[in-house]
């Protein structure tokens, strides 16, 4: 009788590995998952997917929220924070911001900071996912891409969360806005600027004067 539970009890170890095993087939090395997607694959998806982080083929990056990283010869490689984002809030329409990216302006700022903004139109709070911190803050208007003007407008609207002396950030702003384009600039403050933002780019210099100052 012990050797028949035995087997039993093999056969189930065994069938269940199988199972776990399948549902790993349907995954894509770089790509997020979250648990309920994954539980069209498996009929005992919380096990299986138990199984599949301890053997290191998934790593779980949140509550319910897993990735599987490609494998390159420095290691396990991160999943993208694109993916990673847009697995999270199933939704393709966000953009990422680092508040690093200020600092390629030439505006004189120059913290780093370890979280990164991410506007969408769905989630608000702060979250970390896979280790890394996310700042989610929902917003009517943002670009599809990252811009120059959009940064700048960007800054000015977030002044207050810099670390760095305001009123000389925003003496360089003048300055490097009157180094953009023109009717680009315009458009970004006027669709993304808040109220604070927009009057001080209506009072700050035009090139022309500038130039006439210079």
């Amino acid at each position: 009788m012990k050797n028949v539970a035995c087997q039993h009890f093999l056969l189930y170890i065994l069938t269940d590995m199988t199972k776990a095993h399948e549902l790993k087939s349907h995954l894509r090395p770089g790509q997020v998952y979250r648990r309920q997607d994954l539980a069209a694959w498996s009929n005992a998806v919380d096990r299986h997917l138990k199984q599949l982080v301890n053997e290191g083929t998934l790593t779980k990056l949140a509550g319910g929220l897993y990735s599987y990283p490609k494998k390159t010869v420095f290691g396990k490689a991160p999943a993208k924070d694109e993916r990673l984002v847009e697995t999270f809030l199933k939704d393709r329409r966000f953009l990422l911001v680092s508040p690093n990216a200020y600092n390629n302006l030439g505006v004189g700022t120059t913290q780093l900071y370890d979280k990164t903004v991410v506007y969408n139109r769905k989630r608000h709070g702060d979250f970390q996912l896979g280790g890394r911190k996310f700042a989610f803050r929902v917003k009517a208007d943002f670009p599809k891409t990252l811009t120059k003007e959009f940064l700048l407008v960007d800054l000015v609207n977030n002044l207050d969360q810099l670390a760095e002396a305001k009123n000389e950030v925003l003496e360089r702003v003048k300055k490097r806005a009157a180094s953009l384009d023109a009717r680009r600039l315009q458009r970004a403050v006027r669709d993304y600027g808040g109220v604070k933002t927009r009057k001080f780019f209506e009072r700050a210099p035009k090139p022309q004067e500038l130039n006439h100052a210079a």
